[in-house]
């Protein structure tokens, strides 16, 4: 059985993913971007920084750079009194920790941001620490959120398994060496994140929390 429960936040704990959409497709436009929605939600998940040279190129006018994610920042701060976590997202987190793992969540988010999804959630009493995009040098899908989610938790790479719902999750706990667990629940499709290294796929959360016993929690690694 694992020994740690690693979380990536939005999409995979709580219902953001839609609305970081919306606010980067607003903030590209007030720079005068037309970039696709599609195209946003499938970079949904990295830092700010790397979203932003993801989607505009290597040739883009970097001088917009902190601007572009400054705009998406006030934009969905306007949502944090609203957002909503995902049914029996904090049950999982319980029943988890009920088995004795340390839970730890490994997110882009920090901030008043973590804040508001830490308050979504609403298990702070069961999470053992957040390892930010403030505590380490490169954000998903570089291994360093999950390696620092390791150390929050105390265990090895094989002592621990990680969920998320994007690709850039599934690639950051390879590159860590963690297990990965993907939900479909922020929208990627099931093929790219098995693709990407998942080694099991639920629908959401609360498909995770009923099939717990035959999923890699409690499977040896």
């Amino acid at each position: 059985m694992a020994h740690a429960a690693l979380f990536d936040v939005d999409g995979t704990l709580v219902d953001t993913n839609h609305l970081h959409v919306t606010c980067w497709w607003e903030a590209f436009r007030q720079a005068g971007h037309q970039v696709a929605a599609h195209d946003i939600h499938r970079a949904i998940g990295l830092g700010s920084g790397d979203l932003v040279a993801h989607l505009l190129g290597e040739d883009r006018d970097r001088e917009q750079d902190a601007g572009i994610a400054a705009a998406h920042k006030t934009l969905y701060a306007t949502y944090f009194d609203r957002l909503a976590a995902f049914d029996r997202a904090g049950e999982l987190l319980r029943a988890l920790a009920g088995r004795g793992m340390r839970i730890v969540l490994a997110t882009s988010a920090s901030g008043r941001e973590l804040t508001a999804l830490r308050a979504a959630v609403d298990a702070d009493d069961v999470i053992a620490g957040t390892a930010s995009s403030d505590d380490v040098s490169a954000g998903k899908p570089a291994p360093e959120p999950v390696r620092h989610a390791l150390e929050i938790a105390g265990c090895s790479a094989g002592e621990a398994v990680f969920v998320g719902d994007s690709v850039w999750d599934m690639r950051a706990a390879a590159g860590a060496g963690v297990r990965a667990v993907a939900v479909l629940s922020g929208g990627i499709p099931r093929g790219d994140l098995e693709e990407a290294g998942a080694a099991a796929v639920y629908r959401d959360v609360a498909a995770l929390l009923d099939g717990l016993d035959a999923s890699p929690f409690a499977r040896p690694e």
